[in-house]
């Protein structure tokens, strides 16, 4: 069984290398981290474990066939993270059917299944979450999804959290970077104003920076939707 915080969609990805991709999200309950920012505490703190449904595959799976009305379509896998539970049957049962797989996940825990995914977003936690990077994890990680596609995501809230990006984007080269800022008015909505500059001035801080091979984007949900959950 799977533990299932929320699906929705079809709606968009908002961020990372698949933004704007038509989609549906399969959001796991249940996570290894504690960030100090995270924005969907109602798929991480066992608090809400109530509210979380005890699903097998065929049912997720079902509930996605419904959303998406049959027709075959992005399956994104979020939590939380994913990774800490097993998805594969859920991925064989939607590869069967012409459907695609999507995952974001921080490094910290792999399986082989991740092979069987189509995108795999790395987002490691920069220092501004209070998590640690554990580079063995996350390698481990990296070689169980060598021959699918892989990227790399970075949030930036503050200074400290750009010169850790530097790093790891020294060390991981072969993987497309994309940066983004990080949302902290996590009560209500958030400012555009606010998050306007935010991606400006990380838009300036990677030109000066000559970081021409990464990407900078916002993250698009939260500039249609605020802090709506569900969508």
């Amino acid at each position: 069984m799977i533990a299932i915080s929320e699906i929705f969609g079809p709606t968009i990805q908002g961020e990372g290398s698949l933004i704007g991709t038509p989609t549906v999200f399969v959001r796991t309950g249940g996570c290894d981290y504690r960030c100090s920012w995270c924005d969907t505490m109602h798929a991480v703190d066992k608090k809400y474990k109530d509210e979380w449904l005890a699903m097998s595959a065929s049912e997720v799976f079902q509930q996605v066939e419904t959303l998406s009305g049959g027709k075959p379509i992005l399956i994104t896998l979020s939590g939380g993270n994913p990774a800490i539970q097993d998805l594969s049957e859920l991925i064989r049962l939607g590869k069967a059917k012409g459907y695609r797989f999507a995952m974001e996940t921080q490094g910290s825990v792999s399986a082989p299944w991740f092979a069987e995914l189509d995108y795999l977003t790395l987002s490691p936690k920069p220092p501004s979450s209070k998590m640690r990077f554990d580079q063995i994890r996350f390698d481990t990680t990296l070689h169980n999804a060598q021959d699918i596609n892989v990227s790399l995501k970075i949030v930036v809230a503050d200074d400290a959290d750009l010169e850790w990006a530097a790093e790891i984007k020294q060390q991981y080269p072969q993987l497309p970077l994309y940066l983004q800022p990080c949302n902290l008015e996590l009560e209500g909505n958030p400012s555009l104003d606010s998050l306007t500059t935010k991606t400006l001035n990380l838009v300036e801080e990677v030109m000066q920076r000559g970081w021409f091979d990464a990407t900078v984007l916002p993250q698009l949900h939260v500039y249609l939707w605020g802090n709506e959950k569900g969508v």
